[in-house]
């Protein structure tokens, strides 16, 4: 299976790169995902719990990264075991290019599957891939956006300041919750979120960092 597109975040690519490579970052994202560790400044594994179809399984996935040049692009190849329900294997080439309004993150993404996940046919798992894609893609955006957007210089008046507790000036609700971190400091890692969620899911493609 062979996969492309663009997506267009709004932040910096200095800011996108970083995120890129925030295991945090990526594990609030990725669909299904329930752990990522990085082994080394070029390896990843992960756990990803998936439905395709008729078919749910918790895939470990091994990602690597070569061809790095930060912050402009990377490599990834990867793969994710199933159990029975089969396996995925695949890479992906990102690269990031400014543009108006932000970043663009371009990818190119190839995958092979076996096992079960290959009977379900190239449409549904071609569908699931996407679906799989976009719903990163629109964490990531409304993760990374609001980090890269200071904040206002304006002091709020006093008597907004006093009504908190009837549900005013209160920070947004990924700030106070911890199951989606704001990339602000932006940690260490290398890989893009595009291949576990897409390789290790049963196409999961990649992101570099992941």
């Amino acid at each position: 299976m062979d996969m492309s597109g663009e997506r267009l975040i709004a932040a910096p690519r200095a800011t996108v790169w970083a995120a890129l490579n925030d295991p945090a970052v990526l594990k609030s994202c990725i669909p299904g995902c329930e752990s990522i560790d990085k082994l080394s400044d070029t390896e990843m594994t992960a756990v990803v719990a998936a439905k395709i179809g008729p078919i749910s399984s918790r895939f470990n996935g091994k990602v690597n990264l070569s061809e790095i040049d930060a912050p402009n692009s990377y490599v990834i190849s990867g793969e994710g075991q199933g159990g029975v329900a089969g396996f995925a294997k695949g890479g992906a080439r990102v690269q990031l290019t400014d543009a108006p309004g932000g970043t663009a993150l371009h990818y190119q993404v190839n995958a092979q599957i076996g096992g079960k996940m290959a009977q379900l046919g190239a449409r549904l798992i071609d569908s699931v891939a996407k679906s799989y894609a976009e719903t990163f893609f629109t964490r990531f955006s409304e993760l990374v956006a609001p980090a890269a957007t200071p904040a206002p210089t304006t002091p709020q008046p006093q008597h907004e300041e006093t009504m908190n507790d009837h549900g005013h000036d209160h920070p947004p609700a990924h700030a106070s919750d911890p199951s989606n971190p704001v990339v602000a400091g932006l940690p260490i890692g290398i890989w893009i979120p595009l291949i576990i969620s897409i390789v290790v899911v049963a196409i999961v493609i990649a992101k570099f960092i992941g």
